[in-house]
């Protein structure tokens, strides 16, 4: 990949993932409005969580647009630390159904990439398969919209960027492009807008 392009993508989902650690604290309360002691030590969970996620999303985008790797050693421990964090929020507030979700999103986000890397070996690597279980839990446990929304972006997002590589001529139909950055990027997005649009569209479709 030309040096300028993976420049750029980096500088995109490093404003994401800044974003996105300068809001955590607004989206735990987004979540849970803490009224007692057990939702304050719940929000510290998720904004605890939401900010290690942050961090291995700069890291992993780094590491992906240099190596075309996304590493066991960070992505792997991600599962355990996301779930342990969310988990003890969702014990605090008796939140099942975020817990629910997350665990839904974890297992459809893994399978969905799974299977796309059976279909087509060589278009999808098994680091951004482990990821997606990894994205699949921070955005079940926001919500279905964040799941949907965030999962499609990411589509888009790998979608346009090849597009604009393949007509700028730096890259034909056969080269090879990092997946995760794009994949991260689509999470903040479902993340930050995931609910709103899902509503957004509940309405559209009920309004047809």
């Amino acid at each position: 990949m030309p040096v300028d392009c993976a420049a750029a993508a980096v500088l995109q989902v490093a404003a994401a993932t800044a974003a996105a650690t300068a809001s955590a604290g607004r989206l735990s309360f987004a979540l849970i409005v803490p009224a007692t002691p057990a939702e304050w030590a719940a929000s510290a969970f998720v904004v605890s969580g939401f900010a290690y996620f942050a961090v291995i999303s700069v890291v992993l985008s780094v590491i992906d647009l240099r190596t075309h790797r996304l590493p066991d050693r960070i992505v792997l421990p991600a599962y355990a630390v996301a779930g342990a964090l969310l988990a003890s929020a969702a014990l605090l507030t008796q939140d099942w159904s975020a817990l629910v979700r997350a665990a839904v999103g974890m297992v459809a986000m893994y399978a969905f990439y799974f299977v796309l890397r059976v279909i087509r070996p060589g278009g999808m690597g098994g680091g951004d398969v482990k990821l997606a279980g990894v994205i699949g839990i921070y955005l079940g446990f926001i919500g279905w919209g964040a799941l949907a929304v965030g999962a499609f972006a990411a589509f888009v997002y790998g979608g346009v960027f090849g597009i604009a590589l393949m007509l700028s001529r730096r890259a034909k139909r056969t080269t090879a492009i990092p997946f995760g950055p794009w994949m991260i990027l689509g999470a903040w997005t479902g993340v930050f807008a995931g609910q709103a649009v899902g509503s957004w569209y509940l309405i559209l479709l009920a309004g047809v």
